[in-house]
């Protein structure tokens, strides 16, 4: 039986997560009994060891880079996209609030409600074509603050092959 970890809320359906740790983690609803949950789990246990060993085999090709190799790519972050932001900023006419670098592992940048944008510096270890895409992209959430048809139509716009280029982030 799989070890794993229950998180209700006031969601309708039961959903399963294998984390980056391979870590399992249940979304139920409030009022699901425990039961219900056990068998749910056992029945997709076989899913769960599948996400479990890509987890390890993409923490073995992918391993975390060294302090040294993070600074190295704050360094590059630091440098390299304020002068992509003010490009795309001024092609675009918009104008964000502040430029963040952070160490985020789960996305490549974001856009506050107030029009400041923070990026990983794990973006540097992408080609510049992708770069460019996470820098339109949320340089597009400062008039369109969610994915919308609209948001896309405005990023098509400055990157008509922006769907190449985010492709290759999940590479």
């Amino acid at each position: 039986m799989t070890d794993y970890r229950v998180v209700r809320s006031r969601r309708r359906t039961v959903a399963l997560q294998v984390d980056q740790s391979g870590s399992v983690i249940v979304r139920a609803p409030m009022t699901l009994p425990a039961e219900e949950i056990r068998t749910f789990v056992e029945k997709h246990e076989t899913w769960i060891h599948r996400q479990q060993q890509r987890q390890v085999r993409y923490r073995a090709e992918h391993p975390e880079p060294t302090p040294q190799e993070q600074e190295a790519l704050r360094q590059q972050a630091k440098t390299l996209l304020p002068q992509r932001v003010a490009y795309w900023a001024g092609v675009m006419g918009v104008r964000p609030t502040g430029i963040k670098i952070t160490s985020a592992r789960t996305r490549f940048g974001s856009c506050s409600g107030k029009n400041s944008l923070c990026f990983s510096l794990y973006l540097m270890a992408y080609p510049p074509e992708a770069i460019e895409y996470v820098v339109v992209h949320e340089l597009a959430h400062i008039r369109h603050k969610n994915h919308s048809p609209a948001f896309y139509a405005e990023v098509e716009r400055y990157l008509p092959d922006w769907r190449r280029r985010q492709a290759l982030l999940k590479r």
